[in-house]
């Protein structure tokens, strides 16, 4: 199964990468040691099994002004801010369904992808707003942070911490079975992509958007 070896592949890449900081001993010499991180899912059950093999273990870790706690690594959160665009109606289908079933909700969404609501859903306007409080805590946040969710709401969370506009954010390309790394400096984010299982090896889901919608 390509996804359950994509998560034990995201829980090697977790403790050994995320968990992981890089210190200056006694002898100088620097070496790499656990440090705290944390772990936010959505509430939805697939993302909380791709985090099914991550490592909840104790640390005991000093902070830099001294004091020292008891950490247990990726205690996952549950976020239900993080959940995907709702889609009403076509919950649970694949673009090639709705276009088939719902050729004129496929045309407006074609058109307009930012504003579009699905009938009894959210649109991405909606989603916005309700991730602005995720935003604001993940700024004060100072743990590095797995955030395991859905392509809308990275593709959001992308745009807001690369300074992409409201309009650019529904075409962002997240690529499939990546962890993207974003380390914020004073004018921005610096942005690494790791693949952890190419896309080449895995078989159509039927989820990838139309290409307009690209």
């Amino acid at each position: 199964d390509f996804g359950v070896e994509y998560s034990r592949r995201l829980a090697i890449f977790a403790k050994e990468e995320i968990a992981t900081e890089m210190k200056i001993n006694e002898k100088g010499e620097e070496k790499k040691r656990p440090c705290p991180a944390r772990l936010w899912t959505s509430s939805l059950r697939r993302t909380k099994e791709t985090a099914q093999f991550i490592e909840h273990n104790t640390i005991h870790y000093t902070w830099d002004n001294g004091e020292t706690t008891d950490w247990v690594q990726f205690r996952p959160i549950a976020r239900r801010n993080l959940d995907e665009i709702y889609a009403g109606t076509c919950d649970g289908m694949t673009y090639k369904e709705i276009e088939t079933c719902f050729p004129e909700e496929f045309k407006r969404r074609q058109e307009d992808k930012l504003a579009y609501r699905y009938p009894r859903g959210e649109s991405y306007m909606d989603v916005m707003l309700r991730m602005e409080p995720i935003a604001l805590e993940l700024e004060r946040t100072r743990a590095p942070l797995l955030i395991i969710c859905h392509q809308g709401i990275l593709r959001i969370l992308y745009a807001y911490f690369t300074g992409l506009s409201r309009e650019e954010a529904p075409f962002v390309k997240i690529p499939l079975n990546h962890v993207i790394k974003l380390t914020p400096h004073a004018y921005g984010c610096h942005e690494k992509h790791i693949c952890l299982l190419k896309k080449d090896d895995m078989p159509g889901d039927g989820q990838d958007e139309p290409p307009s919608s690209i």
